[in-house]
């Protein structure tokens, strides 16, 4: 039988607010443990909680970034389960009536675009977390994270593959980012996502069983996660057996899905209205700022980058796929007389191998968008070739010194005395007439030869052009 996949992604976003959604305490990442545990986190009697509009401006944020209906009433809801981290006993949440309706986002797929649903976007306070790592067999609890303000974005089931997921997901971090709404910081857990996959019969309707894999914070992880479900799922259907619904956690290094509890419907957390918070009443000024002051999206601003800067829809996808590098890009064509293209092969190139070898954000590049200008002037009026480039960009990471500074200091600038690169090409002529006979026999691969010994004797300094002109009347 031929299976289809069905999976939806439910994805929780750490808003970025100073403070916790309910009450004053702070947010700050890396603090000792339970050191920003407050009484309304710990749940003392008789504390109540107060709504944190930051996070509220923040949730409508996302939902006219992505076209979505904004409920002006919403209400707060108990979510009852027990668990360690969670001193209440109950999450604050919101499940029939939440800030955010549905609402959609276009993918990139590998058979063109595809439009994924949102069902909703709701606010809720995030749970303590549990520590396992130097406790003898125990397990620690560090509640700082609860009541962090997170949105849970959750998906219609319209994802198809694991590839499919994956480009959602990155859509929606880009998304959040551009908005600033959320850091999405993946390591220090501030987006995350948990996966709902099923499988059913090519052609049905309804829905099979799903298993819900949880809290995945890496893309790769995710893509490895659905893949390895889906045929987990395939392989018992296949022999006959039934898949049972469940939560299941992803072991990456075994790169393997195991069950941990089975999976609860909602009457199994018996929501009701929080009697602590009255409904949240947004009135049309509250929005009509926020649509103010929405900035370009990603999708507008990858269609201006290609109009104004005439580039192809691929390199434009990827200078917008993060707000920063969008910037960067956008900030070097400013200041340089390269030409578009070239600004976008650097910084998608060179650039972003640096980075990755570092391990850090284009935000935080020793080498910043004005020196990056200024080496890129360099190779277009003929100081350096771009091959010298790649060794200057070098320097200019592990210094704050000029483009110009490092050139001379280092004696890197380019060859473009004909007399002096013709006196090289002779000289290499000269010492390789067995090869100068084999080009002239009709073997016109060799000429790569003669260019390569003409840039090593000259340091890799010799302008490429004038060493190919150069050479091809001499032995034309």
């Amino acid at each position: 039988m031929e299976w289809e996949t069905v999976i939806g992604l439910e994805i929780h976003v750490q808003l970025l607010t100073k403070s916790k959604i309910f009450s004053a305490a702070s947010t700050a990442y890396g603090a000792q443990p339970n050191t920003q545990a407050c009484d309304v986190s710990i749940a003392l009697p008789g504390v109540l909680p107060v709504m944190n509009r930051e996070a509220a401006r923040l949730a409508v944020r996302f939902g006219l970034g992505i076209g979505a209906h904004i409920n002006k009433r919403s209400i707060f809801t108990r979510k009852n389960y027990f668990y360690p981290d969670l001193p209440k006993g109950y999450q604050i949440s919101q499940f029939e009536v939440p800030i955010v309706g549905k609402g959609k986002i276009e993918i990139e797929t590998g058979n063109g675009c595809k439009v994924i649903g949102i069902t909703r976007a709701h606010l809720e306070e995030d749970a303590g977390k549990s520590l396992h790592q130097d406790f003898h067999d125990m397990t620690g609890i560090d509640l700082n994270r609860a009541g962090i303000p997170l949105l849970e974005i959750v998906s219609e089931p319209d994802l198809r593959s694991a590839a499919e997921a994956v480009a959602y997901l990155r859509k929606i971090h880009s998304l959040v980012r551009y908005l600033d709404i959320s850091d999405g910081n993946m390591q220090e857990g501030s987006f995350r996502c948990d996966a709902n996959v099923s499988m059913r019969p090519r052609g049905q309707t309804e829905l099979g069983t799903r298993a819900e894999l949880k809290n995945i914070n890496s893309f790769r992880f995710v893509e490895k996660a659905i893949e390895f479900e889906i045929d987990r799922q395939t392989d018992i259907l296949e022999d006959g057996g039934e898949i049972v619904q469940e939560t299941r956690l992803y072991d990456s290094d075994k790169n393997e899905t195991r069950s941990i509890r089975s999976k609860e419907e909602a009457h199994d957390y018996r929501y009701f209205p929080d009697p602590d918070l009255p409904e949240m009443i947004l009135d049309d000024d509250f929005i009509d700022q926020i649509r103010k002051q929405l900035p370009e999206l990603p999708d507008a601003r990858k269609s201006r980058l290609e109009r104004e800067y005439h580039l192809s829809s691929i390199d434009a996808a990827h200078l917008t796929n993060d707000r920063d590098t969008a910037d960067y890009f956008e900030n070097v064509c400013s200041q340089t007389s390269a030409d578009s293209k070239t600004v976008a092969n650097w910084i998608l190139g060179e650039l972003s191998a640096a980075l990755n070898c570092s391990a850090m954000e284009i935000g935080d590049s020793p080498v910043d968008s004005i020196r990056m200008a200024n080496l890129l002037d360099r190779i277009n009026d003929d100081t350096i070739s771009g091959k010298i480039a790649k060794q200057v960009l070098t320097l200019l990471w592990e210094s704050e010194k000029s483009v110009d500074q490092v050139i001379d200091e280092n004696s890197l600038k380019q060859i473009t005395n004909t007399g002096a690169i013709e006196a090289i090409v002779d000289n290499i002529l000269q010492e390789n007439s067995a090869q100068v006979d084999q080009y002239k026999a009709g073997n016109q691969k060799i000429f790569g030869f003669f260019v390569g010994q003409v840039m090593k004797q000259s340091g890799g300094k010799a302008n490429p052009k004038q060493v190919n002109d150069l050479l091809r009347n001499k032995l034309d």
